[in-house]
C-alpha cells in the first residue's frame, strides 16, 4: 500500500460468502487518503468469509476475506438456479391477487353545514386571508442529507490545513499575452498530433516554461526540512499537475521535466488524465513532486490564489483566458487574449524578489515561445 499508508476504509464489497470468483476479480475496494485500491482474488475459487463491512477502516495487515480455492464453479448449476428463480418469479407475478372494492360514502354520513355568511362578508374574509400569509406558505422541500467523508477527502482537508498553518504563504500575480502562444499551437496542432499521436494543449508550454524557470531559480524547486532545520536543494523537476477526477482533484507527478520534451508532457499528461477517469491512478503515480500546476482556468476561473501542496515550497494557478482591452509598446489600446496567472509561494524561504522574477520569467517565455526553444 505505499510506506506512507497505514489503513483504509472499505467502499464497495461486490462479491458476497458463497459467490464463484475467478483470478483477479475484485472482491474488496479500499479507499485510502491517496487513492482507491481493489483487492483482487488471488485465484479462481468460492468465497467462504469477507471479514468486514462497508465503511469499517481496516489496518495494514488485516485479514479481509478468505477464499476456497479448491471449489469449481459449476455454471449448469447456476443456469439452473436462475432458470428456477426466473421461474418462481414469474409464478409468483401470475398468482391471483386479493381486490379491493372502490371505497363509497354511507349513506349515513352527515355532511357539515356551513354558518351562512353573505356574499360581503364572506369576500372581506378571503381578502384578510389573502393579506396575512403563513411564513411557511411560500417554503419548498426542506431536507438535509449527511454523508460520511472519504478518507481521501479527509486527507485533502488535512494537509490544506497544515499548509496554512506552517508555511508563510503569499501569492503574487501577473497577466500575459497569450497570443504568440495560441497562434504557435494554431499552426502546428495538426503536424504534431500526426507525427507524436497526442493533441498539442497549452500544459506542456507551462510545464516547460515553469522548468525552465525552476532551473533558474532553485529556491522555488527546494523545501524546508522542520525537523532538522535544513533547506533541501533539489537537482531533478517533478512536476505534479491536478487533474480532475470522479472522486476529485488528483496531483500526478511528471517526473525529470528537464529531460521531457513538450510530445513526452502532452503523452504523459493524457495517459493521467485517462488513468483518472478509469480509477486505476497508482500511488507511485501521485507520490513526490517538486512544484505544482493547477489550472483553474479550464472550469472559467477568471483569478485564485492556489495553496501550496506540502512539501513544496511554491505552486502555480492558470486562470481562464479572456479578451481584455490593452495598451501595446506603440501606445495603442487592442484587444489581446489575456490570462491571469499567480504563484503561491512559502515566504520562509522564497522573498518576495525571487517570487516575482520567477512568475515573470513565466510568462516571459509564454508571450515569445521561442525563448522556450533557444533556451534563454
Amino acid at each position: 500500500m505505499g510506506d506512507s499508508i497505514t489503513e483504509g476504509t472499505i467502499v464497495d464489497l461486490p462479491v458476497a460468502p458463497g459467490d464463484c470468483v475467478r483470478a483477479d476479480d475484485v472482491v474488496v475496494t479500499l479507499e485510502t487518503d491517496k487513492v482507491s485500491v481493489d483487492v483482487r482474488a488471488p485465484e479462481a475459487g468460492s468465497i467462504v468469509e469477507i471479514m468486514n463491512e462497508v465503511d469499517d477502516v481496516v489496518q495494514i495487515g488485516d485479514g479481509l476475506f478468505s477464499i476456497d480455492t479448491d471449489a469449481v464453479e459449476k455454471k449448469s448449476d447456476m443456469t439452473k438456479q436462475q432458470t428456477l428463480s426466473t421461474n418462481r418469479d414469474r409464478e409468483a407475478s401470475t398468482s391471483p391477487t386479493t381486490t379491493t372494492e372502490p371505497l363509497s360514502l354511507s349513506s349515513n354520513v352527515v355532511t357539515p353545514t356551513l354558518p351562512s355568511t353573505s356574499p360581503r362578508e364572506l369576500g372581506v374574509a378571503m381578502s384578510e386571508q389573502q393579506q396575512y400569509h403563513s411564513a411557511s406558505a411560500f417554503l419548498g422541500r426542506r431536507t438535509e442529507r449527511r454523508v460520511k467523508m472519504s478518507s481521501m477527502r479527509q486527507r485533502v482537508a488535512a494537509r490544506l490545513k497544515d499548509a496554512q498553518n506552517t508555511a508563510a504563504m503569499l501569492t503574487t500575480f501577473q497577466e500575459v499575452d497569450m497570443s504568440k502562444l495560441m497562434e504557435m499551437r494554431c499552426n502546428y496542432k495538426e503536424v504534431f498530433q500526426s507525427k507524436h499521436g497526442v493533441k498539442l494543449g497549452f500544459m506542456s508550454s507551462f510545464v516547460k516554461a515553469s522548468t525552465a524557470a525552476l532551473k533558474e531559480l532553485a529556491a522555488v524547486n527546494a523545501y524546508i526540512d522542520d525537523n532538522a532545520k535544513e533547506i533541501v536543494y533539489r537537482d531533478y523537476i517533478d512536476i505534479s499537475v491536478a487533474i480532475a477526477s470522479p472522486g476529485g482533484l488528483v496531483v500526478p507527478v511528471l517526473r525529470n521535466t528537464e529531460t521531457m520534451s513538450f510530445a513526452d508532457v502532452e503523452r504523459s499528461i493524457a495517459m493521467y488524465s485517462q488513468k483518472a477517469k478509469d480509477g486505476s491512478l497508482s500511488l507511485d503515480d501521485m507520490t513526490g513532486g517538486t512544484f505544482t500546476i493547477s489550472n483553474g482556468g479550464v472550469f472559467g476561473s477568471l483569478m485564485g490564489m492556489p495553496i501550496i501542496n506540502p512539501p513544496q515550497s511554491a505552486i502555480l494557478g492558470m486562470h481562464a483566458t479572456k479578451l481584455r482591452a490593452v495598451v501595446n509598446k506603440q501606445g495603442e489600446v487592442v484587444s489581446r487574449p489575456m490570462m491571469y496567472l499567480a504563484l503561491t509561494y512559502d515566504h520562509r524561504l522564497i522573498d518576495g524578489r525571487e517570487g516575482v522574477a520567477f512568475l515573470k520569467n513565466i510568462a516571459e517565455k509564454i508571450e515569445d515561445p521561442s525563448l522556450l526553444l533557444l533556451d534563454i
